[in-house]
């Protein structure tokens, strides 16, 4: 090892590949190749164009996404495969009976069998066909959990969108009501039953404030947050919204009090300019995805639909609609 003077390791960095060598330099003034090699990181058109442009590149989360991909047709298949041997044990169908979609139409004669299957008798094959259909979609369950253990195990939009048609409330009476009855926890709200809300104050208050609560105002607070919705107050009509202050909880109560009051008692214009700027916060922070699951889930619980139903009136009115990433609360189905 005396006449070793230096090892020296050579690399040669490229955008899709690394080489190196490890030569031995000797006293006499040789030198030896130990070992060399080359690493390939093979990389698509779009990672080496990120790549040159200095761009983070993702391979791992794309190889993530196509994992997930092939986890999903491999459940799928199996859901289609579990059910076709139940069906076969069970002499709904034979190996020969057709259970694809052929011909122009099919689809919506299954969607039409689909909607007509929940009120009326049908033919095992096509109860099959049927089944089938609705195996495709794996469905899912919410997450979606309370604070606490004290204000029970979970909370369901849905539930809460019950109670408020049966109960003839809106959001600002039920939280009104839950906070005098000691509880603490605020569940969200959908959509639909937020803007239903903003829609009866807005109503019963212009009233006493015609010419404040006009439609310019109505279009001017669309789709606004809280600090734009106050803006709109005081740009287009010069009023400023009430103050609510104090420790937490006497401004959460104060907030439920005056919406409560809202729909069925005369407030001050800086009390409903209040109101309707958080109601309005609340309109635009929820979700629109979420929202539309929720609606539509909504229209079948309170119209008594199934899915197949609500699905195949679109179809009478429009048969060239999309049915695609309709999705509802799995609860309610």
């Amino acid at each position: 090892m005396k006449e070793i003077e230096k090892m020296v390791l050579g690399l040669d960095v490229g955008v899709a590949s690394i080489g190196w060598a490890l030569i031995m330099y000797k006293k006499d003034g040789t030198t030896e190749i130990i070992k060399l090699g080359v690493r390939v990181n093979p990389l698509t058109v779009d990672e080496k164009t990120n790549f040159e442009k200095g761009r983070p590149l993702t391979t791992n989360a794309d190889r993530t996404q196509k994992r997930s991909a092939r986890r999903n047709l491999q459940r799928f298949k199996l859901r289609r495969q579990n059910l076709l041997d139940i069906l076969l044990e069970n002499k709904w169908i034979t190996n020969q009976t057709p259970l694809t979609e052929i011909g122009k139409g099919t689809t919506h004669v299954t969607l039409q069998l689909r909607a007509k299957a929940a009120k009326e008798k049908v033919d095992l094959e096509d109860l099959a066909r049927i089944f089938f259909a609705i195996n495709k979609k794996r469905g899912y369950k919410s997450s979606r959990k309370v604070h606490n253990e004290e204000d029970g195990q979970a909370i369901d939009g849905m539930a809460i969108a019950k109670e408020l048609y049966e109960n003839k409330q809106t959001p600002g009476q039920y939280v009104y009501n839950s906070l005098t009855e000691g509880k603490k926890f605020v569940p969200d709200f959908y959509q639909s039953d937020l803007q239903e809300e903003f829609d009866l104050v807005w109503k019963y208050q212009q009233q006493f404030y015609p010419n404040i609560l006009d439609a310019n105002l109505y279009q001017g607070l669309k789709n606004q947050g809280q600090q734009n919705s106050r803006k709109r107050f005081l740009a287009i009509k010069g009023i400023y919204t009430a103050e609510n202050k104090g420790k937490r909880d006497q401004t959460k109560l104060q907030h439920y009090t005056w919406r409560a009051k809202a729909i069925k008692e005369q407030l001050k214009i800086e009390e409903v300019a209040y109101v309707l700027v958080e109601i309005n916060n609340n309109l635009n922070k929820s979700s629109g995805y979420l929202g539309a699951i929720s609606d539509r889930s909504k229209e079948l619980y309170f119209n008594k639909l199934t899915v197949g139903e609500y699905l195949w009136n679109q179809i009478v009115k429009n048969q060239h609609i999309s049915l695609r990433n309709q999705v509802f609360i799995g609860k309610i189905i």
